[in-house]
């Protein structure tokens, strides 16, 4: 999903902003189901080292990944303020490990901007943008680039 196009409603997007390290990232609320305290992971052998596992959420099978490690971040323990965020995109459905979630916020197309070309450590690909909200900046996520190669397109 591009924050910069069908994201925007008029011309603001509504995000739930996470932590991970100390950074803020955000999140389109329009692929969030929910977010939950983390549940026991079952581990499945053969996976990448960022899939943490499945987890039963009310009968339907999760996949849990770590994004941290997608990224190439040292992994940190789960705390009392780490949440599974069960996010639905095109033939997806994936929860992801996030440290705190912070609030939902609604930003203002005129506070985003384009993510640089060379950023550091995050894959610049990943971002939709980058955007100032209140005294800190927040790296939007593009999960449909994040995800890209486990999105089944229907034809």
């Amino acid at each position: 999903m591009n924050v910069t196009d069908k994201n925007l409603e008029g011309d603001s997007i509504q995000c739930i902003l996470f932590k991970m390290g100390s950074e803020f990232y955000g999140l389109s609320i329009a692929i969030v189901k929910e977010i939950i305290k983390p549940l026991p992971v079952t581990k499945v052998p053969k996976s990448p080292l960022f899939v943490e596992g499945v987890i039963d959420l009310r009968g339907r099978i999760l996949p849990i990944v770590n994004i941290r490690s997608m990224f190439g971040l040292d992994p940190v323990p789960l705390t009392e303020d780490s949440r599974f965020v069960d996010i639905q995109l095109d033939g997806l459905n994936i929860g992801i490990v996030v440290e705190a979630v912070s609030e939902v916020v609604r930003i203002g197309a005129k506070q985003i901007e384009a993510a640089p070309s060379m950023i550091a450590g995050v894959d610049g690909k990943f971002l939709n943008g980058i955007a100032r909200v209140e005294d800190k900046l927040v790296l939007l996520l593009d999960v449909d680039e994040v995800f890209a190669r486990w999105i089944t397109k229907e034809a």
